[in-house]
């Protein structure tokens, strides 16, 4: 570890921006707040964020920085633990996040009788496609299949915005109404 009176030059040259002061700084130290970011984080990719985070803010804050004791540490190590407190939030609000999509998303058991309802809704569905007339069913197709927005399907088939909107609302209600009728059967 560097003495006292050199930490006491570095602070003051790199508070009024000395680059060169702050990298001495960071080589002196970097690896002792490393390994309290470790030590908190017990990840090695966070714990070297951290420590790039901690010495961050110690650049912005060193304009205001008065040193107090013999070295750079203590007020190295306040930093980091800090800014691993604030990634362990992090890290366990997004653990919590994603655990909680995962459980919504996932069914607990794959269910063969909801398979067969399926397959079966799903043919009852292709099945009402195929009794639309031709523009209705290249109306569906190119909005709910191939995903168009209503102006480009209709400039693709030679109609009206307004005509696409009204014929693809009544095709999806009709699809509803398939939809209901084989699920209540």
């Amino acid at each position: 570890m560097p003495v006292s009176t050199q930490d006491r030059e570095w602070t003051t040259r790199a508070a009024s921006g000395d680059q060169d002061a702050f990298r001495s700084i960071y080589r002196a130290y970097a690896r002792a707040v490393y390994w309290i970011a470790h030590g908190i984080l017990d990840s090695p990719a966070d714990a070297e964020d951290v420590m790039q985070e901690t010495f961050v803010v110690a650049w912005r804050k060193l304009p205001g920085f008065e040193l107090l004791g013999e070295s750079l540490l203590p007020w190295l190590t306040t930093i980091c633990r800090f800014q691993a407190a604030n990634r362990l939030r992090v890290l366990r609000r997004d653990r919590s996040h994603t655990s909680a999509g995962l459980d919504d998303a996932l069914p607990a058991a794959v269910s063969v009788e909801d398979q067969v309802i399926s397959a079966a809704l799903a043919e009852r569905i292709a099945a009402e496609v195929g009794r639309l007339d031709e523009i209705d069913r290249r109306i569906f197709r190119l909005c709910a299949v191939d995903g168009y927005a209503y102006q480009a399907a209709a400039a693709e088939l030679g109609v009206s915005h307004a005509v696409v909107r009204n014929r693809l609302s009544r095709v999806r209600s009709r699809l509803r109404g398939a939809v209901k009728e084989a699920r209540d059967a």
